[in-house]
């Protein structure tokens, strides 16, 4: 009795070797692929801010000034002026909702054309 009891101890201490092993490799693998994605993460944001940097760089003023006059024959592109802009009273408001119904009329389509549904 005594000799199926170590056994079987010797069989569950090496089952939970096993599954310890087996979690251990589980574990270094998550590891490394959260620091892929994090190396991952960082490439994407250095290429979102030189994404913003040349966005900020082609979007300057004076760039696109001398762009709509060069093309100014076939796109017909106008400077922006201050006299383009329009007044806060020229800003045509939606109109206010509508009053509610006071008196309502019933409509129905039932028997519309004197037949009968089943």
């Amino acid at each position: 009795m005594r000799s199926m009891f170590y056994l079987l101890s010797a069989v569950g201490v090496m089952a939970l070797a096993f599954w310890a092993y087996e979690q251990n490799y589980r574990t270094q693998e998550a590891i490394s692929e959260v620091r892929a994605l994090h190396r991952e993460i960082g490439l994407a944001h250095e290429r979102l801010g030189v994404l913003r940097a040349e966005w900020a760089y082609l979007n300057r003023p004076e760039r696109l000034r001398d762009l709509a006059e060069m093309n100014f024959e076939r796109l017909e592109l106008l400077p922006l002026m201050p006299e383009a802009f329009g007044r806060i009273d020229q800003v045509s408001y939606p109109l206010p909702p509508l009053s509610p119904i006071i008196d309502p009329i019933e409509v129905s389509s039932d028997n519309a054309n004197g037949e009968e549904f089943p």
